[in-house]
């Protein structure tokens, strides 16, 4: 890797390392903690390729951006910042950035990405720059782990193309935030934003409808795998026919299309229209280390809607981390929302965390499982849940009894349900003495109604 690096941050320790590998890896490095000084470099000549912070003590770096495309088209920017939501990557891809990387970053990434920079002669930027946007605080898609900087980067990168967008996830992830951010942030912004629900495709005039309300907006079809063959078939025929000025088509779905598809459940010609690009939103538990940057969002954003500043304890916060939130991030707003209200002090105990996440019901099983699921695998979730509920301390002695007990009521009942409530076949459906399932029912104070079941 040769050629010369104009590298700009306000902190020392990030000039120096950078200073010294690329150095190493054969680089001439000019460093600064100045953004005029940056500037000064660029309009000389200097430099064939830029790494610059954003906030700096003289100047914003991604607003730096068109005037260092103007005076020196082709010259490649990488843009770090700690500002780690997906506002900052879209902004940078917006000012034409070669590549945007969050703080703290990965050493050998970046200087793969440096290399790559020097080699890849850049485009020419655009001549109108886009107005700037206000920061959506009302997004919570902040994270600075590298699944979601991954998901930001793509997000932007996708926005203004035409393709069919396929948001995937788990309930509570915020694919219809990242499906609304890509809108609100693309050229169509002025335009409408149709969420289509299954009623709005009951009608054969439906999708002509739902067209007509998007006007070259954005459509998005919500939980696409919950509509009916009928529906799916509409969508087809709607994105056969689709003009000039058609609405950019996403959808969301919180199940596997692929294997809904191969099950005959879901069909394949809509499956490969909406596929053009798949957004992967990661479930809580696999951004952990976003989960305080979350609650921290959540907590501000509660100090402005109840007029009340509220902190976590430390060891609360602690909880918070290790906790495996199975509702995602919307189990985790709704959560601080209750501790917000119902706290009395400033700071917020791990005991009023315990209370309020023991109290929460379990979430529904997630849409979209194979059939060929293990009744182990749900236990092994569920008990998963209730030990990390516990922040890492062990739960109260006899989890064994308690856990079977949870078990055995339901077979029980479900045993007894498809019997008709006949004490005897149920006894020999599950293999046990009829003596023993009239302890059981006692036990568990199960009650028994006695019906015809018709089979």
């Amino acid at each position: 890797m040769d050629g010369t690096v104009l590298v700009a941050d306000d902190d020392r320790t990030i000039r120096t390392v950078l200073t010294q590998a690329l150095t190493r890896a054969g680089c001439k490095v000019h460093a600064t903690s100045s953004l005029v000084t940056l500037m000064r470099w660029v309009e000389e000549g200097k430099g064939d390729l830029v790494i610059s912070d954003v906030v700096m003590p003289d100047g914003n770096g991604l607003e730096a951006l068109p005037r260092i495309s103007n005076l020196r088209p082709g010259l490649p920017v990488i843009v770090i910042s700690a500002q780690n939501t997906i506002m900052t990557a879209i902004q940078a891809a917006e000012a034409e950035a070669f590549d945007y990387l969050p703080k703290p970053f990965d050493l050998p990434d970046l200087m793969k990405r440096s290399a790559r920079a020097l080699d890849v002669k850049r485009r020419v930027a655009r001549p109108a720059t886009p107005a700037p946007r206000e920061a959506g605080d009302d997004l919570p898609l902040v994270g600075r782990t590298p699944a979601m900087q991954a998901l930001y980067r793509l997000v932007a990168r996708v926005m203004n193309t035409d393709l069919p967008v396929l948001i995937t996830g788990e309930s509570g992830t915020g694919k219809s935030l990242i499906a609304r951010a890509i809108h609100d942030f693309s050229d169509r912004r002025t335009m409408p934003f149709v969420v289509a629900q299954a009623a709005d495709l009951a009608s054969m005039d439906g999708p002509a409808q739902l067209l007509a309300r998007a006007r070259g907006g954005s459509l998005v079809f919500d939980e696409v795998a919950d509509l009916d063959d009928e529906a799916q078939g509409r969508i087809v025929r709607m994105l056969d026919m689709l003009g000039d000025n058609a609405p950019r088509i996403m959808a969301t779905s919180q199940s596997d299309l692929a294997g809904r598809m191969e099950g005959g459940a879901f069909r394949q010609d809509l499956f490969y229209r909406l596929g053009g690009v798949t957004l992967a939103v990661p479930a809580l538990r696999e951004r952990v280390d976003d989960i305080p940057l979350l609650a921290e969002h959540f907590l501000a954003r509660g100090e402005r809607d109840f007029g009340a500043a509220r902190r976590l304890s430390a060891d609360a916060r602690e909880l918070v981390r290790a906790y495996s939130w199975p509702g995602n991030v919307r189990q985790l707003e709704n959560t601080l929302k209750r501790l917000m209200v119902t706290s009395s002090e400033p700071e917020i105990t791990r005991a009023e965390v315990e209370a309020v996440l023991g109290s929460q019901p379990l979430p529904e099983p997630m849409k979209g499982l194979g059939e060929g699921d293990k009744l182990s695998a749900s236990v092994a979730r569920h008990l998963k849940r209730y030990f990390d509920l516990h922040g890492g301390q062990l739960p109260p002695a006899g989890v064994y009894n308690r856990i079977l007990r949870e078990v055995e009521a339901p077979l029980i009942e479900i045993a007894l349900d498809a019997t008709g409530g006949n004490q005897a076949k149920c006894a020999d459906l599950l293999g046990i003495n009829r003596n023993t399932l009239r302890k059981k029912i006692t036990e568990l104070d199960i009650r028994v109604t006695r019906r015809r079941k018709l089979m």
